[in-house]
């Protein structure tokens, strides 16, 4: 009997350490997390890269400045770059400030910044910036060609609306404002006029009263004077026109279908292109007699994406 009931007291007492070590594990664990918890996470902050063009033509200057968001004692950057086909990202030769140039060669290039700290340690890293190559009409000599206006028939093909789609702005405020001076500047080097003249030429054919036109699946909307106005086309052909300089061009023509009364019967696109591409810039013409519309070649409010700055703009019509 005696040795049964020291049998059950040392079993409860078994039970009862088993229950203290738990217990103490938990706590432990428990007092780990709570510490843990509590500690100050020392957190990096953002770097957001300024500078991306929308696009680039070939040989551009690449120009990028890493900004981060808070004020630090570490000016230690590095770049890396990395093209389409790699899967490893590599340092950049000779970028280690907060500046970032080089020439655009390589197109989906992409680009990111990193900060390090007193221990070579990454402080903070940017999301990556890919680098967009659109030379528009291409360097072979067929493109420059049909840029030019020279280009036969045949080699014309219907387009959908859908090669204009996106939100545009009308460049003949910044003329006004004094930002294309450059590019007029530069014509006159080239060209037979000066750039006073080049200025007076393309202020009759940029002016508009309609700054920012939206083209989605098919509805234009134009905004004009401070008012919305909005309209359906659908496809109504193309006409190839010959000019008395000697050269051609194609304009695209889009029918009202239904819409707000104001808005024109007929639109015609015209953008130095002749074949199904999506476009970067284009000179509109609108009207409700499609046949004297054809006949209009001085006055051709021109647009560009509405994400363009006046940098961005010049620096693309400096490239034509």
């Amino acid at each position: 009997m005696k040795k049964l009931s020291l049998l059950i007291s040392l079993l409860a007492l078994s039970v009862t350490l088993v229950a203290c070590q738990n217990t103490e594990e938990e706590t432990a664990t428990n007092n780990n997390a709570s510490e843990t918890e509590g500690a100050e996470v020392q957190e990096s902050g953002e770097i957001e890269i300024e500078g991306l063009g929308d696009h680039y033509h070939t040989g551009d200057t690449i120009e990028l400045t890493a900004v981060l968001s808070e004020d630090v004692d570490y000016d230690h950057w590095h770049w890396y770059i990395k093209e389409s086909d790699q899967t490893e990202w590599e340092a950049a030769s000779g970028q280690q400030g907060e500046t970032f140039t080089g020439e655009a060669t390589t197109d989906g290039l992409e680009i990111k910044a990193t900060l390090y700290d007193g221990d070579h340690e990454v402080y903070a890293e940017s999301e990556p910036v890919t680098i967009v190559i659109d030379d528009h009409h291409g360097h072979d000599e067929e493109s420059r060609n049909i840029n030019a206006g020279i280009f036969e028939d045949e080699q014309v093909e219907n387009r959908e609306l859908s090669d204009w789609e996106g939100d545009w702005q009308s460049v003949y405020p910044y003329l006004l404002d004094g930002d294309l001076d450059e590019v007029f500047e530069h014509k006159a080097e080239e060209g037979d006029m000066t750039a006073e003249e080049y200025k007076e030429y393309y202020t009759t054919g940029y002016e508009t009263d309609v700054e920012r036109i939206i083209i989605d699946n098919g509805n234009v909307t134009f905004f004009q004077d401070g008012q919305e106005l909005q309209g359906n086309y659908e496809n109504d052909g193309y006409e190839i026109l010959n000019y008395e300089a000697g050269n051609r061009g194609v304009r695209f023509v889009y029918k009202l279908v239904d819409g707000d009364a104001d808005m024109p019967q007929y639109i015609q696109f015209s953008d130095h292109l002749i074949s199904p591409t999506d476009s970067h810039h284009y000179h509109l013409y609108w009207g409700d007699n499609r046949e004297e519309l054809l006949e209009e070649v001085t006055h051709w409010p021109t647009y560009y994406p509405s994400n363009l700055d006046a940098d961005g703009i010049v620096r693309d019509q400096l490239a034509h």
